[in-house]
């Protein structure tokens, strides 16, 4: 059985292993934006799924560090938030029908009204359906 050693780590130590831990998920999270190329493929691929999952997982600690941090982590760790965040909407916006699948949260959606509902404004419209604006429900 190993023996467990019982050590304490400085706090410029620990300062240091969280700003290490931050700029790694956020190369992580860069490479999922296509920033970094594939080490094999040397080709840039994008996924928008993981890389929201890897900003989301750092707004995450952001918040449940709060107060806890140095002026440095907490600097660190709110720049590559903002970073991420800039270059993931850059991505969403170039790439429209994406595989991520998931539309901004503050767009409505719009949804064809039924044929019923739509009845007397169609005569008057000739001939073309119309849509309504639905903004959640």
């Amino acid at each position: 059985m190993a023996e467990y050693q019982n050590t304490t780590v400085s706090s410029g130590e620990m300062a240091q292993r969280f700003i290490e831990f931050v700029l790694m998920q956020a190369q992580n999270a860069a490479f999922m934006l296509g920033q970094i190329p594939h080490p094999q493929t040397g080709k840039a691929e994008v996924n928008l799924d993981m890389a929201q999952l890897l900003i989301d997982q750092l707004v995450m600690i952001q918040e449940k560090t709060k107060g806890n941090l140095n002026t440095d982590e907490s600097r660190i760790l709110a720049g590559t938030i903002s970073n991420l965040q800039m270059i993931f909407v850059e991505k969403v916006r170039q790439e429209p029908s994406s595989a991520a699948g998931t539309p901004p949260q503050t767009s409505p959606k719009t949804e064809p009204v039924s044929q019923e509902e739509s009845a007397p404004e169609q005569a008057e419209a000739d001939g073309k359906k119309k849509f309504v604006k639905s903004y959640g429900s």
